[in-house]
């Protein structure tokens, strides 16, 4: 799959699981889970420089995947012990960024060798 539509999956992804995170009713609503979010607006904004295979662009891409990806994961620990939906959330959202992460890898290797 290119890095375009997986980027694509991810900012959609971090928007629509940040959105349902604040509004989860078995959580108080914090606003810090805008903070994927945010993050999904801006790599949607990205979206087609990625898919033009615009370099600045696309390593502005994968650094904002690489902080929301660290982020995430860190979170993972914390959401183990309630076991909820809060725990599928940021799962999800940790995979596609992961996934992400691969394909942005993968497109560099493939631009610098072709």
């Amino acid at each position: 799959m290119k890095a375009s539509t997986i980027n694509l999956i991810n900012s959609l992804a971090l928007i629509i699981f940040g959105t349902w995170g604040y509004f989860d009713f078995e959580t108080s609503q914090s606003l810090t889970a805008f903070i994927p979010v945010g993050f999904g607006v801006i790599l949607l904004i990205c979206q087609n420089g990625v898919k033009t295979e615009n370099k600045v662009i696309a390593h502005i891409a994968v650094v904002l995947t690489f902080l929301i990806l660290i982020a995430l994961a860190s979170k993972i620990p914390g959401k183990l012990e309630s076991q909820g939906l809060g725990l599928l959330r940021i799962c999800s959202m940790t995979f596609t960024c992961l996934l992400s992460m691969i394909a942005f890898v993968l497109s560099f290797i493939k631009a610098r060798r072709g």
